[in-house]
């Protein structure tokens, strides 16, 4: 990878759209032998030096936001603090949500060691399917939800933990999803990605005051399941 999607660029922050696959940054939890690393990549691209100011995971695609100067860093963290940045993230899941909307309150460790943290996410289905295959031996055909979720905390892999409480599992998701699902998308839609975007991020700007809404593309390979499931004017 030479260079990453810009889709917001000023004199005080970028934000790109991250390949899944691509890391924030340097971490000990790579496990492959030559990583990509967004953070790097980017600074390359611009030619200085340039500051994460959130993460995403590694499997997730979509809005990335880099600070170009370390002194504009701290504003900007604090509208994520304040809870003034609405993220909005588009994900494909195992089954018909039990609601249409609503909020998922459910806390949340960082690992089996650390005390358990709140976490609220709020979700709205956006569209549904049932196809005409078996991907579970106890059902004839399959069925699947078009998501919208906003996460009004920020814990690790929190999206995809709270959809595996409520059975809603992503797909593609090797570590909180269903396995069986996973082999099926494979088997049948050729996908090996998981399906959660971050979509958008809309605030007011931290130094100008002005109102930002930034949306990034989805990839091909999500954009190819929601044509193949009549979502495309959902999107």
């Amino acid at each position: 990878m030479t260079e990453l999607e810009i889709l917001f660029e000023d004199e005080h922050y970028i934000a790109v759209n991250k390949p899944a696959g691509v890391m924030v940054h340097r971490s000990s939890i790579a496990k492959d032998d030559d990583p990509i690393y967004a953070m790097q990549v980017l600074r390359d691209q611009m030619g200085h030096h340039v500051y994460p100011l959130h993460r995403i995971d590694r499997p997730t695609s979509g809005v990335l936001w880099f600070a170009r100067n370390p002194d504009v860093v701290p504003a900007f963290q604090e509208q994520f603090i304040n809870q003034n940045i609405r993220k909005s993230y588009l994900t494909v899941v195992r089954g018909y949500t039990k609601e249409a909307k609503g909020i998922i309150d459910y806390p949340l460790r960082k690992n089996l060691k650390k005390e358990l943290q709140e976490a609220q996410t709020e979700y709205e289905r956006i569209g549904q399917v049932e196809i005409p295959f078996q991907s579970s031996p106890r059902h004839d055909t399959s069925r699947y939800s078009l998501v919208r979720a906003h996460p009004l905390t920020g814990r690790m892999h929190q999206i995809r933990r709270h959809l595996a409480h409520e059975r809603n599992y992503i797909i593609g998701d090797n570590t909180h999803g269903d396995n069986r699902q996973n082999r099926f998308f494979r088997m049948h839609f050729h996908m090996h990605h998981m399906l959660l975007h971050a979509r958008s991020t809309a605030f007011d700007h931290p130094i100008t005051g002005a109102p930002v809404l930034v949306t990034a593309p989805l990839p091909d390979y999500f954009e190819k399941i929601v044509t193949t499931f009549g979502w495309k004017s959902l999107v």
